[in-house]
């Protein structure tokens, strides 16, 4: 039976930890404080978007990694600003064979291994401050999950489906590609629709080059991505901002295989509606401005290439962070 850790049971953790239970995994939660609580005593709770019957899953719980072991796997599905302070802490979990899977917003700290042309040295400041993550959490050892699904917290312990139900799996690492197939059939088995991609950075990247604008602009502004879109000049600052973005991804043989032009009808499908930023933003929680943003100029200034609008809506980001009322 494979031993799986979820490091962040909230409403992305909460449905990887439902699925891979129902696939047969022995699953346990790393949580804290409410969620903690919840978890020990009425169990993870997944309400179906259809508003079918909730489901149950008693899962092991805890706050101490010590208490689970030696995990297969580690599944990191916090806000990835998270990670640097609590990567140290899951060394209790990580043995010579464990694999770390990503699953969350922005460029995972092990982004720039396996790539090919990347610049040295191989960490982001943005993501891995001072290279504590990676060494922590081996690089080698990781491999990617793209979540494109909505869903919510609606209490401790308590999630609720919203939309789609779809990830994309794979490794980095060709010696990992065996453990990306399993997990990937694991998680159909659970109850995902999955893809096994032979270019998760592409993955990564395609999705996140359709987040690192709309997301800013819009915590900025406290408009809907409807807004931003129909009025001109923020249509075209976001625009400017792909296209610092998309100069980054030729540098390191990243395509998007679409222009921005065709990436706004994919985000018009999703309507009035508020990004992820902007709700952390309203909700007063630390929005994730390095992973989703920061790691463009820096990834610019590794490669020589100017990120002038990147820049700007960087630092408004930051002081606006540090003036959120």
């Amino acid at each position: 039976m494979t031993t799986t850790t979820i490091v962040g049971p909230g409403a992305i953790g909460g449905l990887l930890a439902a699925a891979l239970s129902n696939a047969g995994h022995q699953v346990s939660l790393l949580a804290r404080g409410a969620t903690l609580a919840a978890l020990r005593q009425h169990g993870l709770r997944v309400r179906p978007a259809d508003g079918g019957p909730e489901q149950g899953h008693r899962l092991a719980a805890s706050d101490d990694p010590t208490s689970f072991g030696v995990q297969d796997l580690v599944i990191v599905a916090l806000k990835a600003q998270a990670l640097p302070a609590m990567a140290a802490k899951l060394a209790p979990l990580v043995g010579p064979q464990t694999v770390i899977v990503s699953a969350m917003n922005g460029l995972p700290w092990w982004f720039l291994h396996g790539l090919e042309g990347a610049p040295q040295p191989r960490t982001l400041d943005a993501v891995d401050p001072d290279g504590k993550v990676s060494a922590a959490l081996d690089p080698q050892r990781a491999i990617g999950c793209v979540v494109h699904l909505a869903s919510a917290q609606v209490a401790p312990g308590v999630i609720q489906r919203v939309r789609a139900n779809q990830l994309i799996v794979g490794s980095p690492h060709a010696a990992l590609n065996d453990m990306a197939a399993h997990l990937t059939a694991d998680l159909r088995t659970g109850g995902f629709e999955v893809a096994l991609s032979d270019s998760i950075h592409r993955e990564i990247w395609i999705k996140l080059w359709g987040n690192m604008n709309m997301n800013p602009i819009s915590a900025l502004t406290g408009s809907t991505l409807t807004q931003i879109l129909d009025d001109p000049l923020t249509n075209r600052l976001a625009v400017s901002m792909m296209e610092e973005a998309s100069a980054i991804g030729r540098k390191l043989g990243l395509d998007t295989g679409m222009t921005p032009s065709e990436r706004e009808v994919i985000t018009r499908k999703l309507g009035a509606f508020k990004t992820s930023m902007l709700q952390d933003f309203e909700a007063h929680r630390e929005m994730e401005i390095g992973p989703i943003l920061g790691v463009f100029p820096e990834l610019g200034r590794k490669l020589g290439l100017a990120t002038p609008h990147c820049d700007a809506i960087l630092g408004l980001l930051q002081q606006r962070a540090a003036n959120p009322y």
